[in-house]
């Protein structure tokens, strides 16, 4: 009984500094998620992310994170986000993402009502100058009021 024990703990152990190295290899610098007010997302409601880079020299890749509930009333969404560096230069893009194909099944993947999309937003960059990034994001649908929308999120990694 002791022996498998022992052989049990050590590919436990095994295990998980194996999952440890691997997420240290795509680790993210920046994840923040922001939850919308009673699920509906007004226009005039511009998200704001505060992103410390200090890395100058490697790639990474932003993602948003989108959650809805199921009775989302769109398969689209399009946002304006508008990029600040620490220098005081702007970009900004107007970007769509598609949520669920055209049968009206989710992308992503769904916990009860909600489901959780994560899209690219920018791939294989390097960022310019070490400092604060501010990323602002607004919805751009045509209604002012957008409901369905739970939570917005932004996430850096080291590519």
């Amino acid at each position: 009984m002791k022996k498998e024990n022992s052989i049990i703990l050590s590919l436990t152990a095994i295990l998980a500094i194996s999952h440890l190295l691997i997420s240290c290899d795509n680790e993210y610098i920046y994840a923040e998620t922001v939850k919308i007010p009673e699920y509906t997302w007004h226009a005039d409601n511009i998200l704001k992310f505060e992103a410390p880079v200090e890395d100058t020299i490697n790639a990474f890749d932003i993602n948003l994170v989108i959650r809805t509930y199921n009775d989302y009333p769109y398969r689209n969404l399009f946002l304006f986000i508008t990029t600040s560096s620490p220098e005081r230069l702007t970009i900004r893009d107007t970007v769509e993402y598609f949520l669920a194909d055209e049968k009206g099944d989710w992308y992503g993947s769904g916990l009860g009502d909600v489901n959780d999309l994560s899209v690219p937003f920018k791939s294989n960059i390097i960022f310019p100058a070490g400092g604060i990034y501010t990323f602002r994001i607004q919805q751009g649908m045509r209604e002012s009021a957008l409901r369905g929308i739970t939570d917005i999120g932004i996430q850096i990694k080291k590519r």
